[in-house]
């Protein structure tokens, strides 16, 4: 359930009235301080209206006067009610699940050619792959995003998509379906030709990028305009962020683990810390109007 806005006060106003109404109410709240104003959050729409109704009657408290329904704290939504509320999240999971199906795991290279990339042949024991110039002459830009859907094994799958669940389901609910698309893209996009940039053509694939710039989103943005939706454990950015920088020192290569892709997470960090920046200074700014 995501945190809404119920009331906006000025500094000198004395909320403390109110807010021990509530209480006494039973009515899940927090309030922050945000520029030159109060902020009063709620879980929920439907409480919040009642609770600006509540305010309408009784700005100072009023311990006899009940609201017209008054409301109940909810309980921890279910997997079902989040999932109706983040249909996108939901889409992009699907598709690298379909993906997944497709290509075995990532094991049936005759599928995941078409979507990595650059294009390759695979001759023995021998890969060659083509040049990315190639692939845009021919007119295949799907490449610059479709590697992110590419997995390799199911943990690669497993790991990725309960990682994209949780971030992508906060930026949906705090800046809905199309910001987060928008942001999906952007992120594979940076990863990808991050990845190309560095290491040059190769097989690489995978939603980590995208999962590193929706962290970096978060971070940043909630740095700037705190809100409740992208407020992470610190232990969840500390670990990203830490594991990060192992992978970067290769003792997963030099133990015969894989490759990993360390540039896609690096070039989606980066993009994620711009978008953050960006958006939380505009919702900064507005929140001081």
């Amino acid at each position: 359930m995501s945190p809404v806005i119920a009331l906006r006060a000025p500094l000198d106003e004395d909320l403390a009235p109110f807010i021990t109404l509530l209480g006494n109410l039973g009515v899940p709240h927090r309030v922050a301080e945000q520029g030159n104003e109060q902020v009063l959050w709620v879980p929920s729409e439907d409480i919040a209206a009642q609770v600006r109704e509540l305010y309408a009657r009784a700005p100072q408290g009023d311990p006899q006067l009940q609201p017209v329904q008054a409301p109940v704290a909810s309980s921890r939504p279910g997997v079902a009610a989040a999932a109706r509320r983040s249909p996108l999240t939901l889409v992009v999971l699907a598709l690298t699940l379909l993906v997944a199906v497709l290509t075995w795991g990532g094991e049936d290279y005759a599928v995941v050619r078409w979507l990595s990339f650059v294009d390759f042949q695979i001759d023995g024991q021998y890969i060659y792959f083509a040049t990315f110039a190639q692939a845009m002459d021919s007119g295949q830009w799907w490449r610059l995003l479709t590697p992110m859907l590419l997995h390799f094994g199911i943990l690669h799958l497993a790991m990725n998509s309960l990682w994209y669940w949780e971030l992508g389901r906060r930026i949906e609910a705090r800046q809905g379906a199309l910001m987060l698309l928008l942001l999906t893209l952007w992120f594979g996009l940076a990863a990808n030709v991050a990845q190309y940039l560095y290491g040059g053509p190769a097989l690489f694939g995978g939603l980590s990028g995208v999962l590193y710039g929706l962290l970096g989103h978060c971070w940043l943005f909630q740095l700037l305009a705190p809100n409740a939706a992208y407020r992470l454990p610190r232990g969840v950015l500390v670990s990203m962020l830490v594991w990060l920088l192992i992978c970067m020192t290769g003792v997963f290569e030099l133990l015969q683990f894989g490759a990993i892709a360390n540039a896609a997470h690096v070039g989606g960090l980066v993009a994620g810390c711009l978008t953050g920046l960006l958006g939380g200074f505009l919702a900064r700014q507005l929140a001081r109007r």
